[in-house]
């Protein structure tokens, strides 16, 4: 679980632009800027929260839906 979390983080700061790669002749750098990749953590957890609650509150989906409960 811990894995997956911090897969989540790594992307969603890949994304949002907060890890930069340079390199040149000699060496290969990972250079992280902390306070965008908080920014875009935080952004990309509130992007995935409104998903879910979206899909979830979908008035479509319970009027499709159904439960079936059989005894036997």
């Amino acid at each position: 679980m811990i894995k997956f979390f911090l897969g989540a983080i790594i992307a969603l700061s890949l994304i949002g632009g907060a890890i930069r790669f340079a390199s040149d002749e000699h060496s290969w750098q990972i250079i992280i800027h902390k306070q965008e990749a908080i920014h875009s953590v935080q952004n990309g957890a509130i992007r995935i929260f409104n998903q879910f609650k979206k899909i979830i509150s979908d008035p479509d989906i319970s009027d499709t839906s159904s439960i079936v409960i059989e005894e036997g």
